[in-house]
């Protein structure tokens, strides 16, 4: 198994702001809210992970080979 990314560029679905962040790795992250315009924005249907559905790598579970993205 290779390393896991941890490094995310998570990408507004509303205004298109960009930030590369550390994803966490004994959490899921339900909701973000933008930097640029404030909005709250929620993964997108089968993802529980806004990293899953708006980030350039998906969450650590999934990396690991977990079947859910967020187990439990």
């Amino acid at each position: 198994m290779s390393a896991l990314i941890l490094e995310s560029t998570l990408t507004c679905p509303e205004c298109g702001h960009v930030k590369t962040e550390t994803m966490p790795t004994d959490a899921c992250q339900w909701f973000r809210e933008c930097e640029g315009c404030k909005a709250v924005f929620r993964p997108l249907a089968g993802d529980c992970f806004v990293f899953c559905s708006y980030g350039t790598q998906k969450c650590p579970p999934l990396q690991a080979g977990s079947s859910a993205c967020c187990p439990g």
